[in-house]
């Protein structure tokens, strides 16, 4: 038996806020796990500090599916983005843990490896189409073979996506919530005349991608992967919001654009409909959001059976102990697709020393024993929580909208 000895929640905000669960066990060996949740963030430390780590205390570490089952099925309210969350951390660390003692990278106990690396996708955004595409060059030039086309819309004066810093996107930008303004029938006709100008700048060689965040619906969304086909994009991500599992029916009977989703979803259950109808072609659950390691592996087999491919979310409001889980998740999963990399800052990589590393257009895990991300405990104490939340979303007329 390999005793659980303690179990703390370190809040960080070097730039950003993350939240780390860290486990400690009687040999010594920890482990770590992510419990980020943008602009909620205490929201988990609670649950995780009131009522899961106590309960972890004195439980063998190696018996990770157990304690899944327990925090799942013996806390009755299931499900949730703030339950999720924390069950995802605890189960991220103890696989880290049980890499560890093995003496292994975790991607070895899923499996072993099924590629030489993860593809990954970068953000190319400007203010308007010609400085996106110019962003898309400089991708390009970085050795990216997938990436991302966000675009300011004329007549909006903010848009998701566009960021005065090019690298370092967070939309969390305020204690209380900045708003925003959207029009969907100025966008719709900006997205086909950025990926025209995107293909004949880059050629057909890179992969291109586009998120619409949620602000379609089903039949917008049809017409906006319709007019895209022209320029084979590689997805079209968050047409519409996906509670209504069926609406993208609609779509799918419309365009061959292919579709991901995901980035919002807990469990399979979120997802089940989509993927056992192929109504998406990715699914973009995340480690630290989807219930960890244990729960995100259920999800991708089943999209297996139903040629749904992975393409997980990888924003940096997921700290780098999520990216490294996932990128040995990625190399492992037979249904990869793509994983999503937004590059944290110097002073997010230094609180969170990590193994992993960019060649090529490929993210790579490394072979540090466990999933190769740890945390320097003395320089996150440097940078105290920062209240932050996500922006809210108002059609031009004032109604409260999708963010």
């Amino acid at each position: 038996m390999l005793k659980i000895t303690a179990a703390r929640v370190i809040v960080t905000c070097p730039g950003r806020n993350f939240v780390t669960l860290k486990i400690e066990t009687s040999d010594g060996v920890h482990g770590i796990g992510d419990a980020t949740l943008n602009g909620r963030e205490l929201s988990v430390v609670s649950y995780l500090e009131d009522h899961v780590c106590p309960l972890l205390i004195g439980r063998d570490a190696h018996r990770i599916e157990d304690i899944w089952q327990f925090l799942y099925k013996g806390a009755y309210w299931r499900r949730g983005p703030v339950t999720m969350s924390a069950i995802a951390a605890v189960d991220t660390a103890l696989w880290d843990i049980k890499a560890k003692v093995a003496g292994l990278p975790l991607y070895q106990l899923l499996g072993g490896a099924s590629r030489s690396g993860v593809m990954v996708y970068g953000h190319a955004n400007g203010a308007d189409i010609e400085e996106t595409v110019a962003e898309a060059v400089r991708y390009k030039d970085m050795g990216y073979k997938a990436i991302r086309l966000q675009t300011g819309v004329p007549g909006l004066s903010s848009t998701y996506g566009v960021s005065k810093d090019k690298l370092f996107y967070e939309p969390a930008d305020a204690a209380l919530p900045t708003e925003n303004v959207w029009s969907t029938s100025r966008y719709l006709p900006t997205v086909p005349r950025l990926f025209e100008a995107a293909r004949k700048v880059l050629g057909d060689d890179i992969h291109l991608l586009h998120d619409s965040h949620h602000r379609l619906t089903p039949i917008e969304a049809a017409r906006l992967g319709k007019d895209l086909e022209p320029y084979r994009p590689f997805w079209l991500e968050d047409v519409t919001p996906a509670e209504n599992q069926a609406s993208f029916r609609h779509i799918r009977n419309h365009t061959t654009t292919p579709l991901a989703v995901g980035e919002v979803f807990n469990t399979v259950w979120d997802c089940k409909q989509l993927i056992e109808e192929q109504l998406i072609d990715y699914i973009r659950t995340t480690i630290v959001h989807g219930g960890g390691i244990s729960h995100v592996r259920r999800i991708a087999h089943l999209a297996e059976l139903n040629n749904v491919r992975t393409g997980f979310h990888g924003a940096t409001d997921l700290s780098p102990v999520c990216m490294g889980a996932a990128l040995h998740f990625d190399l492992w999963a037979p249904n990869f697709g793509i994983q999503e990399y937004m590059r944290h800052t110097p002073e997010t990589d230094a609180v969170f020393p990590h193994a992993y590393t960019f060649a090529s257009g490929d993210l790579h895990p490394g072979e540090t024993p466990g999933h190769g991300v740890d945390i320097d405990e003395a320089l996150a104490a440097k940078y105290p929580y920062r209240p932050a939340q996500l922006p809210v979303n108002r059609l031009e007329d004032g109604t409260l909208f999708n963010w």
